[in-house]
């Protein structure tokens, strides 16, 4: 098993900022947990952050794993400070946004429609087919990138979209976005500095094993308040149910219940098996523009832990709950009849399925195809078959 050659991208990005720093024009700033906060506070008071400090030991944690575990490249290294200095910043924003208009926290929000479902499931397809019903809301990449208001949101999400596709090309087939796109909610995690997207990004086991074991509710309550923010901010009908999808859900679906009573599940199945090595073909793409010691073998035994542990969780969740009105589709027939499995799904939901939804729903599945670039196996990241599953090799 190796790992593929370095990318020309992300080589010349690296010989740039080490270039930089050699002529003292670019000092890189330390991964410092205290030193991170004054970059984002910029001079103001730490009170700017708010009462609420349970973002702070997932934030130390965080700073510490990338420290201790990521193994950086320079390029990975300025990446990682400014994503975190943003999500500090858009705590403050947040802050003060809620002071202004405490009204953004009482506002009522419909029970939502959960989508739960592994990575490489089909949970962006199903989520994309939903969002072409403006009977339901959905949060757009932009705004799951920036949950808080904030000038040029869609021009940023497009830069950012641009710089990684020009790193990883293979980045565009994996995951194909634009900033409008329906998205999952990953961004509100990231505001608490959850592990929903982080770990995807950077090899920060530490950290994930911390937030496996974590209370979640706090993490949650703040997703709560951003979904809300988003909602005052574009004036979203109060009665239009979210159509909501993060794959940390299955980790949580009990703390996610509570959070959001009366909401359904439309629960999403894939053999584990291809979700664990597509899982880690994600992650490792990602990882491989952060460090230069990005490894298959590691992402493939770790996306099979997080796959086993996941299924594992949400299955004894939805035991422990029938009284959650909840449907399961299958990613292979949803490939054989997508059609069939909206209708079925729409009959659970007891909403008509319109003529003009289901026209919507056919040019968004004659469009999606760009995914069909991404190629992998699970020998690839030391995957083998054994029997009905797979294991590392």
């Amino acid at each position: 098993m190796e790992d593929a050659a370095p990318l020309p991208g992300i080589e010349a990005a690296n010989r740039l900022l080490s270039a930089l720093r050699r002529s003292r024009l670019w000092s890189p700033a330390g991964l410092d947990a205290a030193a991170i906060e004054n970059r984002a506070l910029r001079g103001a008071s730490p009170a700017a952050f708010g009462s609420d400090d349970h973002w702070r030991e997932p934030f130390d944690r965080l700073v510490r794993s990338l420290r201790e575990e990521a193994d950086l490249n320079p390029l990975g290294h300025f990446i990682a400070h400014g994503w975190i200095v943003m999500a500090l910043r858009a705590r403050i924003r947040a802050v003060a946004l809620w002071r202004a208009h405490p009204e953004i926290l009482e506002r009522p929000l419909a029970p939502p429609i959960v989508i739960l479902g592994q990575m490489r499931s089909g949970t962006t397809r199903l989520q994309r087919l939903l969002a072409c019903d403006d009977r339901f809301a959905h949060t757009r990449l932009f705004e799951s990138l920036t949950p808080v208001p904030q000038r040029a949101r869609r021009l940023r999400a497009r830069a950012g979209l641009a710089l990684f596709r020009r790193l990883n090309p293979a980045l565009r087939h994996i995951h194909p976005s634009h900033p409008t796109a329906a998205e999952e909610e990953f961004g509100l995690f990231d505001f608490s500095f959850g592990n929903a997207l982080f770990e995807l990004y950077w090899r920060v086991p530490a950290f994930t094993h911390w937030w496996e074991e974590a209370d979640a509710r706090p993490l949650y309550a703040k997703f709560r308040a951003l979904l809300r923010t988003i909602a005052w901010s574009r004036a979203e009908p109060a009665d239009r149910p979210w159509i909501l999808k993060v794959p940390r859900f299955m980790e949580d679906l009990p703390v996610l219940l509570e959070t959001f009573p009366g909401a359904r599940l439309i629960c999403l199945d894939r053999d584990l098996d291809t979700v664990a090595a597509s899982s880690a073909s994600l992650a490792w793409n990602n990882m491989r523009v952060h460090s230069d010691s990005a490894d298959k073998g590691w992402a493939g035994r770790e996306w099979l832990r997080k796959t086993l542990l996941r299924a594992r969780l949400a299955d004894e969740a939805r035991q422990a709950r029938p009284d959650v009105p909840q449907i399961s589709i299958g990613f292979e027939a949803m490939n054989r009849d997508w059609r069939g499995e909206i209708e079925r799904l729409y009959d659970f939901l007891g909403i008509p399925l319109t003529p003009a939804v289901l026209t919507r729903m056919t040019r968004y599945m004659a469009r999606a195809r760009s995914h069909l670039g991404h190629r992998y196996s699970p020998a690839e990241f030391g995957l083998s078959r054994s029997g009905d599953r797979i294991d590392p090799r």
